[in-house]
């Protein structure tokens, strides 16, 4: 009887046990309980996982290894593309090429928000406008193209020429703060229409000043940045009668909805998109054997409904530009309409021909894979946001914006009212660091003095200017400004030491265009061009980095 009572006691404390396991088992595995500690986070930052959304415009680019540089027909055995094998990650990147109708809706702002008639803005809008006169030639007739074809609705949408890297640069920023500020106003976060009834210049929204001190957004107007998501919540009674405010009342980084900055793409991620080598698996990825952006060896399609018919917009010989008239080769003679020709594989179109385009990278004849060859990129130039003397973030005014003279003497603004003042990172940041130990990585590991023509080995008694003049790639450094009354004051270097067209303001644009022969259509071709200098032949595309996981594709766990 007594072993009974003990066999008995010892199955209650089992099943006890097992039920009590199970209660922890089903606890744990709560999607609100923390993995580190059990604690319920529900509504905690980084609590709950949120895929990145798809910007406007934008195409996903899967990430992936590649062989960059050219493999095929270098006939004129260029050393500034010798292959090389890197890892792309994934991004995304604008189907198209910015149009003129795109170009236009930037300048309207341009112009409502800062007015050219008013003193402090006069230079905005004219240091954002296209060069139209690109067009001109001194032996041909453009003038057509001169005035009509930024603004005539029958080149809407045609792609964006006569804007310089710079340029293009700005029309990034001023994307990716648009496009915030309606993922702001669709959730929420701002007033309903703010973004078209409530902005003037000081008061102009800014992703980053929003994210670092948003009660400085608007100008710090609290009809427009809302405390909350659709809208401000009441405070809230608890049971012993106190009132709490509520908690997160501005959106976030870890909210998930704010989306990476729009930006140029790398020349790496330009040339892995425009080569596609996704689609074929024929070819050997790792040796890259692809030569355009299309399967095969021909401009030409060889499917049967569009047998003979030019794949891209480019010059195909001596005067001819777009075939005979009723039997024409590329459908254009100039530019054309985007999405007039196939897409590749990744659903990208115009990746060779129509116009070359802009990339973010500084241009250097080779590329440096022994020190990186994991998103491969030379430009890096790292900032930080400048803090006030009260401990918080400046914000610009238009009392303090900044201006650059351009080499043909146009003036454009470096910042706008409403952004954060930025300035080069320093000691702070860099000592004691393995990976970059300065602020501008543009010359990293070219220019050293071993390197370079005139290096005398021992000398110490160099001046600034004589180490200067021994930089490798160190061009004539003309001074342009202009004067109190708008005038271009010119100063040219005379020096004879500088025998080079290279330099740190000179850019890389990838892709054949409507002036090029086929040898330009392929992906890996490189050529280089002066920041600040624009052509009726160069364009550009934004593409946005990609957070979390390289791809949706669910993969099933291994054992």
């Amino acid at each position: 009887m007594k072993l009974n009572k003990i066999l008995a006691f010892q199955l209650m404390m089992s099943i006890l046990m097992i039920a009590g396991l199970a209660s922890c088992s089903k606890k744990s595995s709560s999607k609100n309980a923390s993995r580190a500690t059990g604690w319920n986070v529900d509504g905690k930052k980084g609590s709950s996982s949120k895929k990145q959304e798809t910007g406007p415009g934008l195409v996903f680019v899967e990430g992936g290894t590649f062989t960059m540089g050219k493999v095929q027909d270098d006939v004129m055995h260029d050393w500034n593309n010798t292959p090389t094998q890197q890892h792309v990650q994934s991004f995304y990147m604008d189907e198209t090429e910015v149009t003129n109708f795109m170009y236009l809706e930037y300048l309207d702002w341009l112009k409502q928000v800062f007015p050219p008639t008013e003193e402090n803005y006069k230079n905005i809008y004219e240091g954002a406008s296209p060069d139209t006169l690109v067009w001109r030639n001194r032996l041909g007739y453009n003038e057509t193209m001169t005035n009509n074809y930024l603004r005539h609705p029958s080149y809407a949408n045609y792609p964006v020429v006569g804007v310089n890297w710079i340029q293009a640069v700005e029309f990034s920023k001023w994307r990716t703060d648009r496009v915030n500020e309606a993922v702001l106003e669709k959730n929420g976060y701002l007033k309903k229409n703010a973004k078209t009834q409530d902005v003037t210049a000081e008061s102009s929204f800014s992703t980053e000043t929003y994210l670092n001190s948003p009660t400085s957004t608007y100008g710090g107007n609290e009809e427009i940045v809302l405390k909350g998501k659709k809208g401000a919540r009441a405070p809230k009674a608890g049971k012993d009668g106190k009132v709490t405010e509520a908690k997160n009342i501005y959106a976030q980084r870890s909210s998930g909805i704010i989306l990476p900055e729009y930006r140029l793409p790398t020349e790496a991620e330009w040339e892995y998109a425009a080569a596609a080598d996704v689609g074929q698996r024929e070819y050997n990825i790792y040796k890259g054997q692809k030569k355009y952006p299309w399967s095969g060896d021909y401009t030409r399609s060889g499917k049967r409904q569009s047998k003979g018919d030019q794949l891209a917009n480019f010059k195909q010989g001596n005067g001819d530009y777009g075939g005979i008239a009723g039997w024409s080769d590329d459908g254009a003679d100039i530019t054309n309409a985007v999405k007039s020709y196939p897409a590749n594989d990744f659903g990208l179109y115009d990746m060779a021909g129509n116009v070359a385009e802009w990339v973010q990278d500084v241009y250097r004849p080779i590329i440096d894979n022994e020190s990186n060859d994991f998103n491969y990129f030379r430009g890096n130039q790292y900032t930080k946001n400048k803090i006030g003397a009260d401990g918080k973030v400046e914000i610009v005014t238009k009392e303090n914006m900044k201006y650059d003279t351009l080499s043909n003497g146009r003036i454009v603004a470096r910042n706008f009212p409403g952004q954060i003042a930025q300035v080069p990172v320093d000691e702070q940041e860099t000592y004691l660091r393995q990976n970059f130990d300065k602020s501008d990585n543009i010359n990293y590991r070219d220019g050293d003095k071993q390197s370079t023509r005139y290096y005398n080995f021992g000398s110490e008694s160099e001046t600034e200017k004589q180490k200067e003049e021994k930089i490798m790639y160190n061009s004539p450094k003309h001074n342009v400004t202009t004067d109190s009354l708008g005038k271009m004051v010119r100063k040219y270097d005379k020096s004879s030491k500088r025998t080079t067209l290279i330099n740190d303001e000179v850019r890389v644009y990838k892709g054949g265009s409507w002036r090029d022969r086929a040898f330009w259509l392929d992906p890996a071709q490189r050529r280089y061009f002066p920041q600040d200098m624009a052509t009726d032949y160069i364009g550009f595309r934004c593409a946005m980095s990609r957070v979390g996981a390289k791809s949706d594709k669910k993969k099933s766990a291994r054992n």
